[in-house]
């Protein structure tokens, strides 16, 4: 379920910046920002019945987020059914959290379609206190955060970077892969491949001296377990968009992680994760139904 709106957004992707060194550009200005999304996670909580269905849904701080945004969310849920939570093995009735990325684009016309592109429900949707909470996830013991990288910093590059770990029982990173680098600075194709690389490199180095805290048997057959962490790099004095606010930016590619093979971790949303957060690959609540997005 896409909306098509007007003027919603047209101040969100006046946010990025151009990284022009020089004035012979690969693409102009224009053909750049076409590919620019700007992006809004919401969160709140659902009710999910014994059949999958879902027969309550509830947004939070609503009066925060655009209308056209809480609207679609609420239009959607109602349509969404999960495979049963079984206790035990009987199916239940459960309340879950949820966290979902809702996408602008902008169309040639000057309008925006609006969609849910992404989401996590349950468990990988807590935030990091609801997590710490709970005795049989998988918490953060240390992460030390990665260095700003000086060719990054040079050019004022900014994004965010998702990385993909592989945990052993010992709480010690095995192996870890970026997933995707969104940017928010725009520069023709080489810089923002230079710019990705640079965010890649220093996640990965800080990510492989990460410790975990892994509650017996969370690991998989072959003795580990897989998490996504979000690393977000933001120049000093400028500050990240708040809940209900949108984020500009320019998608990476997104690449495939050799050990996650599962169709429902393959088809997760790094984007969906909210700031801070670990997440379990493949661990959420299994949607069965298009989320009313992009591919619906």
């Amino acid at each position: 379920m896409w909306h098509w709106i007007r003027g919603c957004c047209a101040w969100a992707f006046g946010v990025l910046l151009l990284a022009c060194m020089d004035s012979s550009l690969a693409q102009s200005p224009q053909a750049i920002r076409k590919q620019a999304e700007a992006s809004m996670l919401v969160t709140g909580s659902i009710l999910i019945e014994r059949d999958g269905s879902v027969s309550e849904l509830e947004v939070d701080d609503r009066d925060k987020l655009p209308d056209v945004v809480a609207s679609l969310v609420e239009n959607s849920g109602p349509a969404w059914r999960f495979e049963p939570v079984l206790v035990d093995g009987n199916p239940r009735r459960v309340k879950a959290r949820m966290s979902l990325l809702v996408v602008a684009k902008k169309l040639e016309d000057g309008g925006y379609r609006v969609g849910i592109r992404g989401s996590y429900f349950g468990k990988d949707a807590m935030t990091a206190e609801e997590r710490q909470q709970e005795p049989d996830a998988v918490k953060a013991l240390d992460l030390k955060p990665p260095s700003y990288p000086l060719s990054a910093a040079e050019v004022g590059a900014r994004g965010t970077a998702y990385v993909v770990l592989k945990i052993g029982a010992d709480g010690k990173v095995i192996d870890a892969a970026i997933e995707q680098v969104n940017l928010r600075t725009v520069g023709d194709a080489n810089q923002m491949k230079r710019m990705r690389s640079a965010f890649s490199r220093s996640a990965l180095t800080a990510a492989r001296g990460w410790s975990f805290s892994v509650p017996a048997g969370a690991t998989d057959e072959h003795g580990f377990v897989s998490v996504r962490v979000p690393v977000d790099y933001e120049m000093a004095g400028n500050t990240l968009p708040t809940y209900g606010q949108w984020n500009a930016y320019i998608p990476g590619p997104r690449e495939t992680v050799p050990w996650v093979q599962d169709d429902q971790a393959t088809n997760e949303s790094p984007e969906a994760m909210l700031a801070g957060g670990l997440y379990e690959v493949g661990k959420g609540l299994r949607l069965l139904t298009p989320l009313g997005g992009e591919d619906s």
